[in-house]
């Protein structure tokens, strides 16, 4: 039988030791190297120690919880990292966007989606380490180079997430060309998240939060309403 995190090693940071063995057991059953920690602080040193493949990071914490876990860890790696949380609204998904997540997963949750999960941000991660095609566009306010992965808006760079990265080079690439939402989320996320239409809507608003002018009238991150979304270049100045 194939093992399908063979070769990862995984750290989970939770105060939940129930959980935290359970989560344990499950993920070395697929092949996982893992390693527990019962708070952020000790969260922060096994991942300066370990140096783990994914972190799977709870929220709610003592001493440091995992807002400013997560913050840390970003500021280190673009290790994935997938958050536990038992809030599910958007302005947590904003929050944790803000802090440098890869991904959030509910409580209660079943073993098998975490595991999916897991692997979908696996996967991410080794393909962000490939080429990105030789384009680049520019005008007056906005400027995208995907091979150097840099972009600047209003003559300041912007710092993208590995994943706003991926969906803004997916759009890119097709510019002009309404993509529908499922396309989005299988390409960007894998085909465990085609269904998420939330995701894209998500991440999206936050993408036009970091590029747009104005983000509540975007001139360049477009919605078909009930399709899906485009980069348009035929509103730029």
């Amino acid at each position: 039988m194939t093992r399908k995190l063979q070769g990862n090693t995984v750290l989970i940071v939770d105060d939940d030791p129930d959980l935290c063995l359970m989560l344990k057991l499950a993920l070395e059953r697929e092949g996982a190297e893992v390693f527990t920690a019962p708070n952020g602080e000790k969260g922060l040193q096994a991942f300066y120690a370990q140096r783990p493949d994914l972190v799977i990071l709870d929220i709610l914490m003592p001493k440091i919880d995992g807002w400013e876990t997560c913050r840390q860890m970003r500021l280190l790696s673009d290790t994935p990292i997938i958050m536990l949380t038992a809030l599910t609204n958007e302005q947590i998904l904003i929050r944790g966007l803000d802090a440098g997540a890869d991904d959030f997963i509910s409580k209660p949750f079943s073993i098998d989606v975490l595991i999916a999960r897991a692997r979908a941000a696996l996967r991410r991660a080794r393909e962000n380490h490939g080429d990105e095609p030789k384009i680049i566009y520019q005008d007056s306010y906005l400027e995208i180079d995907l091979a150097k992965r840099r972009v600047t808006a209003g003559g300041r760079p912007v710092k993208l997430t590995s994943t706003e990265f991926r969906l803004l080079s997916y759009l890119l690439q097709n510019a002009n060309q309404v993509m529908p939402y499922r396309q989005i989320l299988q390409h960007v996320w894998g085909w465990e998240y085609r269904d998420a239409i939330d995701y894209a809507q998500v991440y999206i608003s936050h993408l036009r939060q970091k590029l747009e002018p104005d983000p509540k009238a975007p001139r360049y991150l477009l919605n078909e309403y009930g399709i899906g979304y485009l980069f348009t270049t035929t509103g730029a100045s």
